[in-house]
C-alpha cells in the first residue's frame, strides 16, 4: 500500500462536541488545525449527512486501520450505530476512542473488528475531578457488556506518589470488561509548561516501573521494547513511522491534521504516544541485518520516486539515499 504512495491508517475526529472538558486535551488546543485554528472552529456533520460524507471519505482512503476520536464520538453514537455495520462489511479494523461518557451501545459487541478505546486519567479520584461527567462510576455501568481497552496517559502528578501506576493496574486488572491496558506519557507541544509533563527522571521511572509491572499485572499489553521506546522517541514527525503512516483528518472531513494526530507542533522529545512507541519498536527490530525503519523508508522512497517525473535518460536515481553503504548492499540483495 506504501507503494501507491498512501497510507495504510487513517485517523477521522467525527465531531468537535465534547461533553468534557479535560485540562491538556490537545484536541481543542488553540492551534491543533495550524496557528490560531482549533477543532472548535470547525463545522461538523450529522445525521445522514455524516453517514455518507465519512464512508465516501473512508472509501477513498481505503486504510487497513481506522481510529474514531473526537470530540467524543459517543456524540454522534446513532450515526456510529449505521457507520460501523458498514465498516465492518468492508473488512476494516476500526479504533475507536470514547471516554465513554454514555452507555455503549449493546449492538456494538456483535462487531468482530471493533475495538474500543476508554481513555482513563489515572485513578478515580483524580479521573473524576478531570474528565466529570464521564467518571468511574458512569464508566463501569456505561461498558457492561462490552470488552475495551482501558487506556491511561500518565501525567507528572502521578508519579509524584509512589505505588501509583501499580494500584491503577491493579484496579483495572480486576474488571472483568477490560480486556487489555494501555499506557500513553503526556505529549505537550512546543514550549507548553503544563502541570502534566513529566520530568526526564518521573518518565525513566514510569518505564521501570512498567517493565516490572507488567510480570504481575497481564493485562498490561506493551511489550519491552514499546516501554523503552519512551525513552527515546522518533526526534521528527518526519521519522516517525506512527506519523508517516496514518492519514489524520478533522470534523469537517476536509482538514487534514499535521504533522501528526496530536496536530500544532508537538514536542517530540517529550512524545509519549503509545502508537509512536509500538511503531518505533518495530522500526529498531532487525529483519536480515536491516532496520524494519530502513525498509519502511526505502519503501516511502521508492513509492515518491515512482510518482515524479521520470528523470532525464541516461540518469538512474538512488533508490536508498538515507541509508548507510552497508544498509544499501543489504537491502539490495534482499529485493
Amino acid at each position: 500500500m506504501l507503494l501507491t504512495g498512501k497510507k495504510p491508517a487513517l485517523s477521522i475526529e467525527i465531531t468537535k462536541e465534547c461533553p468534557l472538558r479535560c485540562p491538556g486535551c490537545y484536541a481543542y488546543g488553540a492551534d491543533h488545525l495550524g496557528e490560531g485554528s482549533g477543532l472548535r472552529q470547525l463545522s461538523d456533520f450529522r445525521g445522514d449527512e455524516l453517514v455518507s460524507k465519512f464512508l465516501t471519505l473512508v472509501d477513498e482512503h481505503n486504510p487497513i486501520h481506522l481510529s474514531i476520536v473526537g470530540g467524543d464520538p459517543l456524540v454522534r453514537y446513532r450515526e456510529l450505530n449505521q457507520i460501523l455495520p458498514e465498516l465492518e462489511r468492508r473488512g476494516i479494523h476500526v479504533q475507536l476512542v470514547t471516554s465513554a461518557f454514555r452507555q455503549l451501545p449493546p449492538e456494538w459487541t456483535k462487531l468482530k473488528l471493533l475495538y474500543v478505546v476508554v481513555s482513563i486519567d489515572g485513578l478515580a479520584p483524580e479521573h473524576d475531578k478531570r474528565r466529570a461527567p464521564a467518571t468511574y462510576e458512569r464508566i463501569l455501568k456505561n461498558i457492561q457488556g462490552h470488552k475495551i481497552t482501558v487506556h491511561c496517559t500518565i501525567t507528572s502528578q502521578m508519579m509524584r506518589r509512589a505505588g501509583y501506576l501499580q494500584e491503577f493496574l491493579a484496579f483495572w486488572n480486576n474488571i472483568p470488561e477490560a480486556k487489555r491496558v494501555w499506557m500513553s506519557m503526556y505529549t505537550p507541544q512546543v514550549g507548553e509548561r503544563a502541570e502534566e509533563i513529566l520530568s526526564q527522571s518521573q518518565r525513566s521511572q514510569a518505564v521501570s516501573e512498567l517493565v516490572e509491572l507488567r510480570k504481575s499485572y497481564p493485562k498490561l499489553e506493551m511489550k519491552e521494547a514499546v516501554l523503552k521506546a519512551f525513552l527515546r522517541p522518533p526526534a521528527t514527525p518526519s521519522e516517525c513511522i506512527f506519523a508517516q503512516t496514518t492519514h489524520s483528518m478533522s470534523a469537517d472531513l476536509t482538514t487534514v491534521i499535521n504533522p501528526c494526530q496530536f496536530g500544532g507542533a508537538p514536542d517530540c522529545s517529550q512524545c509519549g504516544c503509545i502508537a509512536s512507541m509500538g511503531l518505533e519498536a518495530l522500526g529498531r527490530h532487525r529483519v536480515l541485518q536491516v532496520q524494519v525503519r530502513d525498509l519502511f523508508r526505502i519503501t516511502t522512497r521508492v513509492a515518491k520516486l515512482r510518482m515524479r517525473p521520470q528523470p532525464a535518460r541516461g540518469i538512474t536515481p538512488d533508490p536508498f539515499p538515507i541509508l548507510s553503504s552497508a544498509a544499501k548492499e543489504q537491502a539490495s540483495t534482499t529485493r
